[in-house]
């Protein structure tokens, strides 16, 4: 299996656990210039922009690590822009949170940065 067809996988599995906790999917692999982000979601009244991050086991470090303060700032853009073409306006409440998989463990860390 290939990166794309393993990332995809843990997408799938982000996606359904999410879903079991409520969340509704609005997008997936939303792209634009300024980057990418996984998967789009409301959780109530929240938009919620979802990094999915995977590992087979500690030997790299935790999932949730890797997601550094210049995938963090990516993503702040990228979702600035989502909100815009949206129609959505600044007050619109709005978090950042990562989907940890190591194993076959999923977690979700809400309010992640």
């Amino acid at each position: 299996m290939n990166k794309r067809e393993t990332g995809s996988r843990y997408e799938d599995a982000a996606v359904a656990y999410v879903e079991a906790l409520g969340y509704h999917i609005l997008e997936r692999n939303y792209r634009d210039r300024y980057g990418e982000i996984d998967i789009i979601a409301r959780d109530g009244s929240y938009v919620v922009f979802l990094e999915v991050k995977y590992r087979r086991d500690e030997g790299l470090g935790y999932p949730e690590e890797a997601v550094d303060k210049r995938k963090q700032q990516r993503i702040r853009h990228t979702a600035s822009f989502y909100l815009y073409r949206s129609g959505l306006g600044e007050e619109t409440p709005c978090r950042f949170d990562v989907v940890s998989i190591m194993g076959n463990k999923i977690k979700v860390i809400k309010n992640a940065f």
